[in-house]
């Protein structure tokens, strides 16, 4: 080859190498610089995880959040979808404040592993995020209605609460001396091989709640449950609670009875991400 067609050559493959350069976007080429930053070993990062995930995981300035959802994402099967609304609906500082209170293992736990099941704390959230309803902020709606919206939209209200979780039913009947009653919705978590049992209060948790749904689970335990089975969990998903009448309420009983808020909006994420490092300074 002529020096002449050698050169025409190099120019034209270094014309092609700068073309497929300019056509990252911006973004894409500051991402590029990012991940190399952050990621200098990439076997760090799991290879499940495509660039779409990558990118918006990148977008996570505080390292032990963004392990916590790049752990989740994967331990979860999220598609990029869902784990973009876990990440909108600050699935992160909701496992934190679960239990009402947060310290600085629980954050090295969930940056390390994800979410971890083990018992029944571990499944609850504070609040639960219900946006996918449709429902506008502050507007009454009936028991009913709620539970019917959440049937109807299952698949979602299934990767809210989580791993492991299967839907059972609706008003599953329990009878007692020939009464019935009904549960409002039931599944079964593989993980903790329990049913789980959910109660729906669109007002105030008041203190009927808590006998109420103590006695569905002695119920199960009893009557329900295969040798297999671990204990029943009981959760009262209510429009409003407050710490110390929960405590009250809930307090004393033999099985797992928890209460946790929902809310039908995304919350304000700068105020729980407030709220978590209040705690941990405490």
């Amino acid at each position: 080859m002529s020096e002449g067609k050698e050169l025409a050559k190099i120019d034209k493959d270094l014309i092609e190498n700068i073309k497929s350069i300019v056509s990252f976007s911006r973004s894409n080429l500051f991402n590029m610089r990012k991940f190399y930053m952050e990621y200098p070993e990439v076997q760090t990062l799991s290879g499940y995880l495509t660039w779409s995930f990558i990118s918006e995981l990148l977008i996570i300035e505080d390292k032990a959040k963004r392990s916590f959802y790049e752990k989740e994402a994967v331990n979860s099967n999220w598609s990029f979808r869902e784990m973009k609304r876990q990440i909108d609906s600050s699935l992160y500082e909701r496992l934190l404040l679960s239990q009402g209170k947060s310290n600085k293992e629980k954050v090295l736990e969930l940056a390390k592993n994800g979410q971890e099941i083990s018992n029944a704390e571990d499944i609850l959230k504070n609040p639960y995020v219900f946006e996918f309803l449709g429902i506008p902020e502050h507007r009454p709606i009936l028991e009913k209605e709620l539970e019917a919206k959440l049937i109807r939209h299952i698949e979602h209200f299934l990767l809210e609460l989580g791993r492991g979780f299967m839907f059972v039913g609706s008003q599953q009947r329990v009878t007692i001396n020939n009464t019935h009653y009904y549960v409002d919705m039931v599944f079964y978590n593989k993980i903790l091989r329990s049913y789980i049992l959910i109660e729906l209060k669109t007002t105030k948790l008041n203190i009927a709640d808590g006998g109420q749904l103590n006695t569905y689970l002695n119920y199960y335990k009893t009557e329900v449950n295969d040798e297999n089975d671990n204990p029943p969990i009981g959760i009262i998903l209510c429009a409003e609670k407050d710490e110390i009448t929960a405590e009250y309420i809930l307090g004393g009983f033999e099985n797992n009875v928890y209460a946790s808020k929902y809310v039908t909006i995304l919350p304000d994420k700068e105020k729980l991400i407030e709220e978590v490092e209040n705690i941990i300074k405490k």
